[in-house]
């Protein structure tokens, strides 16, 4: 009974999901920050004297250099007081940032995101996870903490820290496939990984009213220096309880160790077992159709979920006119959702696979079919929101965010089924491609609602869900949970379906579209 499944309450597997969860919720606290945090930095009142004042110079508005033309901007300042426009709810900060540069800053992130990805999952597969993790997100941390000062200084120099912090941060995602690789079995895969990533939702719902609050009270540097500290803190007990195996864990009991190893026989390596002159099947990798499916898809969808994560405060003040408190609390709503959302989809994934009510490949199709097009219909559905309807686009978007977690049971966790012994490198490849769409989004927002209307955000709302709708398809056709032949660890030179408990992980070879 050496092989039999430990309970997973309570159990060290339990565990390095909890601090893994408390690492994601660390993560996106210093990823969002900037989001709230610049509705407080920025003075709007000047960002849109200084929009007039450019289209005066282009000839849309005649100013003279009389007393009428002071007269002119008097009745400009006026026409931004907090009775007349729809920035009364705005807190006047002190950067004159325009709207594209306010979208640079957010998307400054990505930049940095994208470098670090396959770097970080190759070096995750090499030596283990959990110091990949740690040292970058120290660094991000750190870097965090040294914003104001550096908005102060110069725009360029925060540029350059938020393009740091992107990448200390790229590592991460990778690096956790890596130590799930390892600790997670099968039947146990879409609720461990759904639980640990499911920490970056709670970071979000905590860190919008938080940094709002901190805006408010104390001052936006103060965004900054607090979730810094909150980052160095989750640090050190990462350091102490996180192992990259569960055969290098001080806490692990015999059981459980076992129970792990024998689940994961054909499909990884120990850390450190591999050949080190065997290199990566790269080939394989972009000749794969399943690999390709879960990159698009993955790219697809991050479009949606960066959308609505670096520009909801902005679209929650500058079209639904909520002030800094409640514009902080309603923009927690949809992460909660999506928190709830990827957790229901780790149990749902794992209990159709484990009772045989659907193979692997269906589960994460399904998963994927009810996540996109829910996502797709509720965004669109916000941006048709008229006036007088704040509270019904606010529980779209959070619908739209919420059915979108079940894809944490589609591709995200799709990686671990094709390729275990390759999932960090994979996801870093996947990753990688996919923050392209953490660059577009949030200029392609910004872009567009110069004017901040409802009819300039439909646009966005509706090019977002057209790029969602054609990750989908492209899933469907192409995507699979079968692990790939060329993903198997050798067993006596043939390659074998791995089973565990009498159920097969790789029982897809009626693998048909859904």
């Amino acid at each position: 009974m050496a092989n039999a499944q430990p309970p997973l309450c309570c159990s060290m597997r339990f565990v390095m999901a909890l601090v893994g969860f408390l690492g994601f919720a660390n993560l996106y606290a210093l990823r969002v920050n900037m989001s709230v945090a610049m509705v407080c930095m920025v003075n709007h009142s000047a960002v849109d004297l200084l929009k007039i004042e450019l289209e005066s110079a282009e000839g849309f508005v005649v100013m003279m250099e009389s007393n009428e033309s002071f007269a002119i901007e008097t009745e400009s300042i006026e026409s931004f007081s907090p009775e007349n426009t729809t920035t009364r709810n705005l807190v006047d900060g002190e950067f004159a940032w325009t709207k594209r540069e306010q979208g640079f800053v957010l998307l400054s992130f990505f930049i940095g995101y994208m470098i670090t990805q396959i770097p970080g999952g190759v070096l995750a597969e090499r030596f283990g996870g959990k110091h990949v993790f740690l040292w970058p997100m120290f660094g991000a941390a750190i870097c965090t903490m040294l914003c104001p000062i550096a908005a102060r200084f110069h725009f360029g120099a925060l540029i350059a820290l938020r393009i740091l912090i992107g990448m200390a941060e790229g590592v991460v995602y990778p690096s956790m496939h890596a130590i799930w690789s390892q600790w997670a079995p099968p039947l146990e895969r879409s609720k461990l990984t759904g639980f640990t990533y499911a920490g970056s939702q709670i970071g979000t719902v905590i860190t919008m009213p938080l940094a709002a609050f901190l805006c408010d009270a104390i001052g936006w540097h103060a965004v900054f220096y607090v979730l810094g500290a909150f980052g160095i803190l989750w640090c050190i007990l990462w350091f102490f309880i996180a192992s990259n195996t569960p055969n290098h864990s001080r806490f692990i009991g015999e059981r459980e160790r076992d129970y792990i190893n024998s689940s994961l026989v054909g499909q990884v390596e120990q850390l450190g077992g591999r050949n080190k002159k065997e290199g990566k099947p790269w080939l394989k990798f972009i000749s794969s159709g399943p690999v390709w499916a879960i990159v698009i898809c993955h790219t697809c969808a991050n479009f949606g979920t960066y959308l609505v994560l670096t520009n909801l405060p902005t679209f929650m003040s500058e079209v639904l006119n909520f002030d800094i408190k409640s514009n902080g609390l309603f923009s927690a709503f949809p992460f909660l959702a999506f928190w709830l959302g990827i957790n229901v989809a780790g149990v749902s994934a794992d209990f159709l696979i484990t009772k045989r009510i659907l193979n692997t490949t269906h589960v994460r199709k399904l998963l994927m079919i009810i996540a996109l097009t829910g996502q797709a219909s509720a965004l669109v559905g916000a941006g048709f929101c008229g006036q007088g309807q704040q509270f019904l686009a606010v529980g779209l978007i959070t619908a739209a965010q919420g059915i979108s977690g079940l894809q944490y049971g589609g591709y995200i966790v799709n990686m671990v089924d094709i390729a275990p012994r390759y999932a960090g490198t994979l996801f870093g490849i996947s990753n990688c491609v996919a923050t392209i769409s953490g660059i577009v989004a949030p200029y392609v927002a910004a872009y567009l609602t110069p004017d901040k209307t409802i009819e300039q955000w439909r646009l966005v709302f509706i090019i977002a869900a057209g790029v969602l709708l054609s990750g989908l398809v492209f899933y469907l056709i192409f995507g699979s949970g079968q692990l790939q032949q060329w993903a198997a660890v050798p067993t006596e030179g043939v390659y074998r379906p791995v089973r565990v408990k009498d159920t097969y992980i790789d029982d897809d070879n009626e693998d048909s579209g859904i």
